[in-house]
């Protein structure tokens, strides 16, 4: 059974990402209102290290995350955001609304 409080949205986006002076690319697989989880990643950040993700959906803008690397894993690595911003959930809620007509 999965315990976490918000739902989760499969994706399937390009995203670039910020650790500071370094850069890495990946692809968005995973979306909810306080994380997101990236696979396919050209680098992998140490643990707690702040990012910043530039996340490109079509026909949406590219939007930016702001978050905490809190797991590590064999592709990727999962980010927890910040702070609880409305516009954050108000970006899931339109990424959510554009997977479910594409899938």
């Amino acid at each position: 059974m999965d315990q976490r409080k918000d739902p989760r949205f499969r994706t399937r986006f390009d995203a670039l990402y910020s650790l500071g002076r370094d850069e890495g690319a990946g692809v968005l697989v995973d979306l909810s209102y306080t994380g997101a989880r990236l696979e396919e990643v050209s680098t992998w950040p140490p643990l707690d290290t702040k990012v910043r993700l530039y996340v490109f959906v079509q026909p949406v803008s590219p939007f930016e995350l702001v978050g905490r690397v809190v797991r590590l894993t064999e592709s990727g690595f999962a980010i927890e955001y910040e702070v609880e911003d409305p516009e954050v959930r108000r970006l899931v809620d339109d990424v959510s609304a554009i997977v479910s007509t594409i899938g």
